[in-house]
């Protein structure tokens, strides 16, 4: 990476985050939407994808609450750390070329707030148009999403 400075977590053999795993809910239209936008973003961090509560996550992340990540967007880093909610979207926002600056602004104690807020929103949106499970390629466990009994 060229211009990287020194203390950047992106800079080759910086010792930094060299990847982001996005779980996200493949049943919301609203997250399939925000996948493909960020998909088409130029990456500083890349962005990898794989369903909430899937054979895949588990299988990547067994000691993650895989119920909790069907309920809030979860980023997980290479280095270890777990983003949840308006993180985890500051997260993918600073991991984009354009957006690092804007992730870093709503960040901010002052504006962290309105990122909460716009998250919140989200999530929101997210219930009123999840679409229902019905069984299928996604190989989640019977009751993953804490729905049932």
């Amino acid at each position: 990476m060229t211009g990287a400075r020194p203390g950047d977590p992106t800079a080759h053999g910086g010792g930094g985050i060299a990847g982001f795993t996005v779980l996200y809910d493949a049943y919301c239209p609203v997250c399939r939407t925000a996948r493909g936008w960020l998909e088409a973003r130029d990456q500083l961090v890349p962005l990898s994808f794989v369903p909430a509560g899937s054979a895949r996550a588990r299988l990547l992340f067994p000691g993650l609450d895989h119920a909790a990540t069907l309920r809030d967007i979860t980023v997980v880093a290479d280095t270890g750390e777990v983003y949840v909610g308006d993180g985890a979207w500051l997260a993918c926002l600073w991991a984009l070329a354009d957006y690092r600056a804007l992730a870093d602004r709503l960040a901010r104690p002052d504006l962290l707030p309105v990122a909460r807020r716009i998250v919140k929103t989200a999530s929101a949106l997210r219930e009123r148009y999840r679409e229902p499970y019905y069984g299928g390629d996604d190989e989640r466990s019977e009751c993953a999403d804490d729905r049932c009994g």
